[in-house]
């Protein structure tokens, strides 16, 4: 496949994907000039499962969460199928990760600045987008998720990520439990090897957490993104 008729293709996947839905945590004219926090929700969940998150978080950030574009039954999304799934190829990531772009290029403009933040199969979604488009995201924070392996899919001279423009100097938080009974032990061993090459990483290890957000989790985040991106 040429470049331009993968691009092509690209340019096409978010035709075939339902309208955005997301939820804000201010109004429309309270939101011009302020950083912003895009949440991204895990599997089976909705863009209402991660707002309870946007009060433990800076007050000067806008926190919007969008939903993801697959429907798997009333109220739950993915945003593409489990990597374990027949049906998961790097096409539905690129999919996925098409879609936010073309929703965020709309709206990034009246915001300072532009955070990814996601939880589980959304820590996948969030870190795609900055491998996609290195210099457009000010940070990322994964919480009890992974980053996608492409050779894990078949891909072995993979280009749609930019991998080799992430030159350290993106900051990001990784927090998780090492007893996580949901993300599996391959995902974190490729995940810890590409945090460690791609970007600023902090990385806090939160022991009883489980697959979930514990408070000290959040008040580390809340940290960290004074730091890195209110300060940095």
């Amino acid at each position: 496949m040429t470049d331009a008729t993968a691009d092509a293709r690209r340019a096409n996947f978010p035709a075939h994907y339902p309208a955005h839905v997301a939820l804000w945590s201010r109004p429309e004219g309270e939101r011009a000039g302020s950083p912003l926090i895009v949440l991204f929700h895990g599997y089976g969940s909705n863009e209402a499962d991660l707002m309870g998150l946007a009060g433990y978080l800076p007050e000067e950030f806008t926190v919007v969460s969008l939903r993801a574009p697959q429907t798997l039954a009333p109220g739950a999304y993915q945003w593409f199928p489990l990597m374990a799934a027949q049906d998961f190829t790097m096409d539905s990531v690129e999919a996925a990760t098409e879609y936010v772009l073309a929703w965020l290029d709309g709206v990034r403009e009246q915001h300072t600045s532009v955070t990814l933040l996601g939880f589980s199969m959304g820590v996948a979604m969030a870190t795609s987008l900055v491998r996609r488009r290195p210099d457009d995201f000010a940070a990322v924070v994964g919480l009890s998720g992974f980053a996608i392996d492409p050779a894990a899919a078949g891909e072995k001279d993979y280009e749609y990520f930019r991998d080799t423009e992430l030159d350290g100097t993106v900051p990001m938080f990784w927090g998780r439990d090492q007893a996580d009974p949901v993300i599996t032990a391959d995902k974190v061993e490729y995940t810890m090897g590409w945090v460690r090459s791609h970007v600023a990483l902090t990385k806090v290890t939160y022991p009883g957490s489980g697959h979930g957000i514990s408070g000290p989790e959040l008040a580390h985040v809340k940290e960290f993104l004074e730091l890195s991106v209110l300060k940095g």
